[in-house]
């Protein structure tokens, strides 16, 4: 698996170790408890994986050209590793209460599987090519997907890690 996302994975563990059931549900009011904000990164893995294999499907790249804006934030974020804070996830990666069993034992093997299909597109389109449009972000490589993904979650890590310790 990339560096980025071997080492997002041991985060996350790391993040969550020793943390009861009844742990992983503690939140302020208005903010997502620790299940919550695995499950919102389950499904940001499960929908890239999904738009990697409509790539492969398609039999070809689907991104776009980017736009000035984009490539502004794709520097920040996939260069940079800078994250901005208060922005409100797309709907579709909202948390809907799955189990936190099921995310905790799957969380693991999607970050996995959207790296072999990462990977997939890359040998087949090359390492260098935009390959996909991330919905902000514009158009990445898979390395740059990748790359987000580990700044996101890092992201996410801290506000869990934060939780953990009783501070909102």
């Amino acid at each position: 698996m990339d560096r980025y996302l071997t080492r997002l994975q041991e985060a996350l563990l790391f993040a969550t170790r020793d943390m009861t059931p009844e742990a992983l549900m503690r939140h302020p009011e208005g903010r997502w408890n620790s299940a919550e904000i695995l499950e919102h990164l389950y499904l940001t893995y499960k929908n890239t994986g999904k738009g990697f294999a409509r790539c492969l499907q398609a039999g070809r790249p689907l991104a776009s050209s980017p736009t000035f804006r984009q490539r502004l934030k794709t520097m920040l974020v996939a260069e940079l590793g800078y994250f901005p804070h208060g922005r409100n996830s797309p709907d579709h990666v909202r948390p809907r209460g799955t189990s936190t069993g099921t995310i905790m034992s799957e969380i693991g093997p999607q970050l996995e599987a959207m790296d072999r299909v990462i990977s997939e597109a890359e040998v087949r389109y090359g390492s260098n090519v935009c390959l996909l449009d991330h919905p902000s972000l514009g158009p990445l490589t898979g390395k740059q997907w990748r790359k987000f993904h580990w700044v996101h979650g890092r992201h996410h890590v801290k506000q869990i890690e934060r939780l953990k310790r009783g501070i909102s």
